[in-house]
């Protein structure tokens, strides 16, 4: 089954919780990039670890960061840091957390902010 996600520009999508299994299934799906905002351990112990779905996407032939973000908590370092992984890592760029809404936030903030200079 292909994982499920949300285009908001052609050059930037979020989903839910991915698995290592699913990062072929993306750079199947043309993207080149992931970004894991969601912490190790914030789902218990059926969440996969970052390394893990970080070997995966690698494996995958896909450029893969850790940027772990607090639910409900984003600060403004997190989204200066957003941003330069968006500047940074070659697009299109897929984030991932728990439900997606994270880096919705994260993705938007960067954007209002004026410091993410991704396409889009």
């Amino acid at each position: 089954m292909s994982p499920t996600y949300q285009t908001l520009t052609p050059d930037f999508s979020v989903a839910p919780q991915l698995q290592p299994d699913d990062m072929q299934a993306l750079a199947d799906a043309g993207f080149k990039s992931v970004i894991i905002n969601r912490p190790d351990g914030e789902g218990g112990p059926e969440q996969p670890l970052s390394d893990d779905v970080l070997r995966a996407a690698r494996a995958a032939g896909l450029q893969a960061r850790y940027q772990p973000v607090v639910s409900g908590a984003i600060t403004a370092a997190d989204v200066a840091e957003f941003a330069g992984l968006l500047r940074e890592l070659p697009a299109p760029v897929l984030a991932f957390c728990r439900s997606g809404a994270r880096c919705t936030n994260l993705f938007v903030a960067a954007r209002e902010s004026g410091i993410d200079q991704t396409q889009g």
